[in-house]
């Protein structure tokens, strides 16, 4: 038969396949979902962080106080150190607890009846700090320690003096820290664990379109029609392929961009991160994801043919879903700097140069390289392996 159009037959089943997912509410309705998603579970992560991170500067320390009268320069030292100190009456131990289940003091801070005179007596004053654990408060709680630590100090320190013994007798040794890191390494490495999320979905973009133009067809038996019109199985497979891949690169390319805009408006300066990625980079790190949203789409396709049944196809490719998630768990347990090789590694080499740009570092023209190549030597194996099964009748057939 003569073809009478010069437009590719991949292109033609690629254009088919696309509109088609496009127009049903279910695939829409994913592909927004997961768009905003994760980028909303970042931001809520973040700033819920800088929320717990800044609470102290920003709403003070509350403590209540029970027998402060005993001990006045102590409470003029907790205001000092920006402490609201709010004095109470005696109180037994149910009062406390139903006080700090108020959950509106970080602790309560009560002076035995016989502090006054063991403070007198120059003998450990006794003083107990009674604080709920299931509260989040303990970054205020350590920091009401250090203080009543650095009271104690000072306080030994005087009566050192008084007897003619020099404080440095207390202090043997005068630690001095000096921190190198500029803040972009430190930041990218802790964000690092919230920019690997943006890559999970990729996987699951085109997932459903990818066993649905497969296994689906074979199951409702429209792929036999397919198969009888004047095309190679290569020029099939392919276009589903591309169908399937150019979703997840829709999917990816919004959910960064949706991404770079709520990131871009965190305070994140206020935890030592940084957000330093233009829109010039953010395009560049929507191209490098390309061969990685090809690379997952031949693979899903590729698998879903290799199923014997629909459900089975779900089962195989659901498990590819997986594969984000590891780089996230196994980088960190391990502790590993960024190195070389991981640029190679599909998805680790995109997280790992989401990273490194989003800290404002120079990453150069070889991790792009390395980030592209694996990723479509990979999609051309699948596809090979895809085509081949294509070709087969017991798999048209569903023998």
């Amino acid at each position: 038969m003569k073809r009478h159009t010069t437009t590719p037959l991949w292109f033609v089943v690629m254009h088919k396949e696309l509109l088609e997912a496009l127009r049903e509410k279910r695939t829409l309705t994913m592909l927004l979902m997961l768009t905003l998603l994760y980028p909303a579970l970042v931001g809520f992560f973040l700033h819920t962080t800088i929320e717990r991170s800044t609470r102290t500067e920003k709403a003070g320390i509350e403590l209540a106080v029970i027998g402060g009268a005993q001990a006045p320069n102590l409470l003029a030292h907790l205001r000092e150190k920006s402490v609201k100190v709010s004095e109470r009456a005696p109180m037994d131990d149910t009062a406390i607890k139903a006080l700090l289940s108020e959950k509106t003091f970080v602790g309560v801070l009560r002076l035995e009846p016989e502090f006054s005179s063991y403070y007198a007596e120059v003998r450990p004053a006794p003083l107990a700090l009674w604080f709920d654990s299931s509260v989040d408060k303990d970054e205020q709680r350590r920091e009401l320690e250090g203080i009543l630590r650095d009271y104690a100090n000072g306080i030994a320190g005087a009566r050192l003096e008084a007897h003619g013994v020099s404080q440095a007798v207390l202090v043997p040794l005068r630690l001095e820290r000096y921190d190198t890191s500029d803040g972009a390494g430190g930041a990218g490495k802790r964000i690092g664990l919230y920019l690997g999320m943006f890559f999970v979905p990729v996987f699951l973009f085109g997932l459903s379109m990818a066993i649905d133009t497969t296994a689906g067809e074979r199951e409702r038996r429209s792929l036999e029609v397919l198969m009888a019109q004047p095309m190679r199985a290569r020029e099939l497979v392919a276009g589903k392929w591309l169908a399937a891949s150019a979703l997840a690169a829709i999917g990816l390319g919004c959910e960064l961009i949706v991404a770079h805009g709520v990131l871009s408006l965190l305070p994140l300066e206020e935890i030592g991160l940084s957000w330093r990625l233009s829109i010039p980079m953010l395009a560049l790190v929507i191209a490098a994801a390309l061969p990685l949203c090809l690379f997952v789409g031949a693979v899903q396709v590729a698998l879903a043919m290799n199923s014997k049944t629909f459900k089975e196809a779900q089962a195989s490719a659901g498990i590819l879903t997986t594969l984000p998630m590891l780089p996230l768990m196994i980088i960190p347990m391990l502790d590993l700097s960024t190195q070389t090789w991981m640029y190679a590694v599909p998805v680790l080499g995109n997280q790992t140069m989401f990273q490194a740009i989003a800290a404002g570092k120079a990453i150069g023209a070889l991790p792009y390289l390395l980030t592209c190549v694996l990723p479509l030597l990979l999609a051309w194996a699948a596809m090979e392996f895809a085509a081949r099964r294509m070709r087969s009748e017991q798999y048209v057939m569903g023998i």
